[in-house]
């Protein structure tokens, strides 16, 4: 069922000389920019009961009446999916997700998406697009993800998401002894040869940034906390390979595994078999859309990947008690 938003406002005198949408956008600034425009286009956005155009300038003591119906935003079905909320208010919900739930439905995961769990769980959710999604895990990565549960709290969050002040942070399991954090400052887009992948590019791709720490080292393995201040396509994945520190598990960007020498047959096998990139999203932090209060989320590391850390640490601890005795 369609919801109807109902809003008056008189415009000020110091706004005369604007545009309507630029007028209407500070006015209205619970709706981004494009909504608005299309509310102004469609004749629900009116200038003294006028329909006008996004462009028309105004004077100034105008009267803009909104009415507008919010509709559902897509033809997908709620599905009851086992969610685990970690936040939730009457704007957000923030999710802990498993590694191999996809996020939104597409032409080889039709439904069964986290999206398709979100309409059952909420349906409000219908009326915001995407379901509230403003960011995306890959289907293997697992952790926090944040939903707008209304079109406001959306409008925020990626307004946000654009002015990189959302902390996003993850741990990830990397092959290679790494001695020292850094920060990976290269260009990603689409791989020339192989469309599934993305890569780093000399020329025509995006600005990436990611930076990085030792949070524990192994023989040949490294446990990082990685941050964003980019959100690019398989980013983190990228660039750990294009420094030749792949993370573990990575069908796409991986490689052959590393093993330490003479690792067990238990910790080879955990190595070689285990089926997600190892990548967790551990940290979320963003500015509440209604209270602009700062919040943070954390999500332990999950189970798959906390049983490979602690094969790591008895191969490293066997590594030293034997390098201590041949002393």
């Amino acid at each position: 069922m369609a919801e109807l938003l109902k809003l008056d406002i008189d415009v000020p005198a110091r706004l005369a000389g604007h545009r309507l949408d630029q007028a209407a956008a500070e006015l209205i600034p619970d709706y981004s920019r494009a909504r608005l425009q299309s509310w102004i286009k469609g004749g629900q956005l009116t200038v003294d009961g006028n329909t006008a155009k996004p462009k028309d300038k105004l004077f100034g003591g105008e009267r803009l009446r909104l009415r507008a119906e919010l509709e559902p935003q897509g033809e997908w079905r709620p599905q009851a999916l086992d969610l685990q909320v970690v936040f939730e208010d009457d704007s957000l919900l923030v999710i802990n997700k498993p590694a191999g739930l996809v996020v939104h439905p597409a032409a080889g995961n039709p439904d069964g998406t986290l999206l398709n769990g979100l309409l059952h769980y909420c349906p409000a959710l219908e009326r915001v697009p995407r379901a509230g999604i403003v960011h995306r895990l890959d289907k293997d990565t697992s952790g926090l993800m944040v939903v707008a549960k209304t079109l406001p709290a959306q409008t925020s969050l990626v307004q946000q998401l654009k002015a990189r002040t959302v902390s996003r942070q993850y741990d990830a399991l990397a092959q290679g002894a790494i001695s020292g954090g850094g920060t990976v400052d290269a260009p990603i887009g689409r791989h020339r040869q192989n469309r599934l992948k993305m890569a780093v590019l000399d020329f025509g791709g995006k600005e990436a940034i990611t930076h990085y720490r030792v949070r524990e080292r192994f023989r040949t393995h490294t446990l990082l906390r990685c941050a964003l201040a980019t959100g690019r396509t398989h980013q983190i994945r990228v660039h750990m390979a294009y420094i030749r520190h792949p993370l573990v598990g990575d069908p796409l960007y991986g490689g052959r595994p590393r093993l330490p020498p003479e690792a067990s047959p238990e910790l080879a096998r955990a190595l070689q078999q285990f089926p997600r990139q190892a990548l967790h999203a551990a940290e979320l932090c963003l500015r509440h859309p209604r209270s602009d209060e700062e919040m943070r989320w954390r999500a332990p590391i999950p189970a798959d990947m906390l049983r490979l850390l602690e094969l790591l640490r008895e191969d490293a601890g066997t590594a030293s008690a034997a390098d201590g005795i041949g002393i």
